[in-house]
């Protein structure tokens, strides 16, 4: 066959915008003798080589096989053209029209070649704090729009000195086209000030003002890549006591950041997984298992593990060395308000919780926190999505653009569908403040923004009144209601591309029904667009309703009441006398006994708090998930012969029922069996109810989704089952098995069409 000169087009689409790809395929076309050009546009990335057919072949064929990471492929469409006579190979002004297709890439922790940089007294760069390169750096939070070119990011009012001009324009130069690259003559600068917004010291002397002060005892505030961290001495307990008091955070477990691996060795037991995690270009929090350290235990009070993070940016990195030890890094806000992104406001927003001020002056454009995983079932599962995951899109296959799912209430996200995909905003938070709903409100309209999208369709909650909620109906667009727990299936079987039927146990704390009543306890059947519910938890009564959320002791007497009526209470003389006040006690045995202010639900997350106020006198959550996790620590390394629960259906329906568990409990209780092996107990009888379940439904697949599944205890205990008896189980990894999903989960029920029946 005669070789011929030809033209080879390429559309190149995925994460393939801030990640080197331009100077990666300038390279290759050089080395292969091609002609040409590439260029970025709102959909990914255009390319026109011409040469030889084999050369041409050769060009695709390693475009494929030799992508720089972190980018991605999610198409290469390629169509042979006759040649117009390039005379060289170069690339082109971005274009700036058309659909927007392209991935906008996560915050890449520093790479290891930039970190050298900083460390060499002898480079340019030596002790810069806003070193990056093609390979790492900020990418979402600099970001104002697509295509991701420098004028397009908050990098724009730096212009670039010579010489790194010359190697932004350098083809075999890792900065070449990296957006954000600056250095210390032409780049942003730090400063240190007083809480009241006094410079103190600027550049290094600034940094090393704030070390001296972390040293001192005081609580620092540091704007970083996506908003600003409170930073104490995690040895001092004194001062990790005020940042609490002062941050109005009672009891939630706070991170700590340690300046290297070996560092994060000796204060948490780290297997291979978690130390990947911690070393990974996303860098998440990982929370791993405390040994004994230095530590203090304010830290994360009563709570066997511990979020550990490595430093991410060459700031970080550089404030971690000038200290050697470890520090609280926690989000720079008052206890669930949006994370803080800029320094005039942090002056007000930290004013009697900071006492100064490390910042900087490149603008954040998108306000991001750190992201959550824990190793659970042999895999990587991420609990709270945000810097290093989001905004990459998760594949689905099929998808069309213009749906938005406004998410939950709690651990809110919102998401949109594009071609092929659904991009997922980072975590939001909680909807309980004015602040962050606005924030909920600007996710929304920056994603639909930044892909020039028109939602043909807004999916939210069911619930009719969670903020979320009154956001999407107050948009001109049709709406769409989707079920809670509904939600939590859709997410699990898209995250895992699961198209054949399956049984998906959906459990979390509180979902509004489609009876009305508060679900959270289901067992579903999904077969395509059909989603069945086939069981769930046997229902109780929650006196006094959404006061039981918070108080466990609440859902106790409501559990044993509906099981075992007046005499169950009379059961529990002793322990109501210990969990209530006199009057309180009155006024809840009077909800019980007329029904007033009782509230029905199949929650599994409620069921957790009932037998953790019982078995280990835990009434009251201090946060979201308290009880919970504390029930959860005291089961770790026991085993305890499981609680027995019954299988029965009722209308149609298989209801798994927890009252001959909760008998064995109470009698456990009269044995003065310890907390630990009534937890144990708990968690494994869950377990065996679930395969139970599983097992009388059939042989499926079975996917495990809901908050009640980031209990590391009762999603192995399932899985080993499952497995055992021959069952396929799936969970969540990409996306978190919480709240924070549901709004993928929403959209991927309106785009397949899946509904309740």
């Amino acid at each position: 066959m005669v070789e011929r000169l030809e033209r080879l087009r390429v559309h190149a689409r995925g994460a393939v915008q801030g990640v080197g790809f331009r100077p990666f395929v300038f390279r290759l076309a050089q080395e292969l003798d091609l002609r040409g050009f590439v260029l970025n546009s709102p959909q990914g990335a255009m390319i026109e080589v011409e040469g030889f057919s084999s050369d041409t072949g050769c060009f695709l064929s390693r475009l494929r096989s030799e992508l720089p990471s972190p980018a991605f492929l999610t198409g290469l469409e390629s169509s042979v053209l006759d040649p117009v006579g390039y005379r060289k190979f170069e690339i082109l002004k971005s274009e700036a029209s058309g659909v927007r297709t392209a991935y906008v890439l996560p915050d890449i922790a520093t790479c290891p070649e930039c970190m050298q940089e900083v460390r060499d007294p002898n480079d340019r760069r030596y002790r810069y704090p806003f070193t990056n390169c093609t390979r790492c750096g900020p990418r979402y939070s600099i970001v104002r729009g697509l295509p991701y070119d420098r004028p397009n990011t908050s990098m724009r009012g730096f212009a670039m000195c010579r010489a790194c001009l010359r190697e932004y324009e350098d083809p075999h130069d890792r900065r070449f086209h990296a957006q954000p690259t600056a250095c210390p003559d032409c780049g942003p600068q730090l400063e240190f000030w007083t809480s009241a917004g006094k410079v103190l010291a600027r550049g290094d002397y600034a940094l090393a003002q704030a070390a001296e002060r972390i040293r001192m005892g005081e609580i620092v505030a540091v704007k970083g890549i996506g908003g600003f961290h409170l930073m104490v001495d995690a040895r001092n307990e004194g001062a990790v006591h005020r940042l609490r008091d002062r941050k109005r955070r009672e009891a939630k477990p706070m991170a700590v950041m340690v300046p290297n691996l070996e560092a994060a060795r000796q204060c948490a037991w780290l297997d291979p997984l978690e130390e990947g995690l911690l070393t990974s270009p996303e860098a998440p929090i990982v929370l791993a298992l405390a040994r004994l350290s230095e530590i203090a235990p304010s830290v994360a009070p009563e709570n066997p593990n511990l979020g550990v993070m490595l430093p991410y940016s060459p700031l970080h990195h550089l404030l971690l060395d000038e200290l050697g030890f470890a520090v609280v890094a926690t989000s720079g806000n008052l206890s669930e308000e949006p994370i803080c992104i800029d320094e005039r406001e942090a002056l007000s927003r930290f004013a009697g919780i900071a006492d100064c001020l490390l910042v900087h002056n490149r603008p954040i454009v998108r306000p991001i926190d750190d992201s959550v995983a824990r190793v659970m079932a042999g895999r990587a599962v991420v609990l709270r999505r945000a810097r290093g995951y989001a905004p990459l899109p998760i594949p689905l296959e099929g998808a069309k653009a213009g749906v938005l799912g406004v998410g939950a209430h709690l651990k809110n996200a919102v998401a949109l569908s594009i071609a092929g995909s659904v991009v997922v905003s980072p975590h939001v938070g909680d909807l309980d403040n004015l602040s962050t709903r606005q924030r909920m409100e600007e996710e929304a309209k920056s994603l639909v923004r930044l892909y020039e999208a028109r939602p043909s369709c807004i999916a939210h909650d069911l619930h009719p009144d969670y903020a979320s909620t009154r956001f999407a109906e107050s948009l001109e667009t049709s709406h769409a209601p989707v079920q809670h727990h509904v939600a939590h299936a859709a997410a699990c079987l898209g995250e895992n591309e699961l198209k054949e039927p399956a049984l998906v146990v959906s459990w979390d704390g509180t979902g509004y029904g489609a009876d009305g009543s508060v679900w959270g306890g289901e067992f579903f059947v999904v077969d395509r667009q059909e989603v069945r519910r086939v069981g769930c938890l046997k229902p109780f009564v929650l006196p006094g309703g959404e006061l039981a959320v918070k108080e466990g002791r609440r859902s106790a007497l409501g559990a044993v009441y509906t099981a075992f009526g007046e005499e169950g209470l009379g059961w529990l003389s002793h322990w109501i006398h210990r969990a209530f006040e006199p009057q309180e006690t009155r006024g809840v045995l009077s909800m019980l006994r007329t029904g007033l202010r009782c509230v029905p639900t199949t929650s599994a997350g409620r069921l957790f708090d009932a037998c953790a106020a019982l078995g280990a006198d835990i009434n009251v959550s201090r946060f979201e998930g308290d009880a919970a996790m504390r029930f959860e620590a005291l089961a770790l390394g026991i085993e305890g012969v499981p609680y027995p629960f019954a299988i029965a259906e009722r209308d149609g329906t298989i209801e798994l029922d927890w009252t001959p568990a909760l008998a064995e409990l109470l009698r456990d209780l009269s044995k003065s069996l310890s907390p630990s092996t009534i937890s144990a107990r708990f968690h494994e009888g869950l377990a065996e109810g679930i395969v139970g379940v599983a097992m009388k439904v059939g042989l499926l697949p079975v996917a495990l989704t809901g908050g009640c599944f980031q209990n590391r205890r009762l999603l192995e205990d399932t899985w080993a089952r499952l497995e055992a008896v021959g069952h396929r189980p799936y969970s969540h990894q990409r996306l978190p098995p919480n709240d924070g999903g549901i709004a993928f989960g929403q959209v991927v029920c309106v785009l397949r069409g899946m509904r309740l029946t």
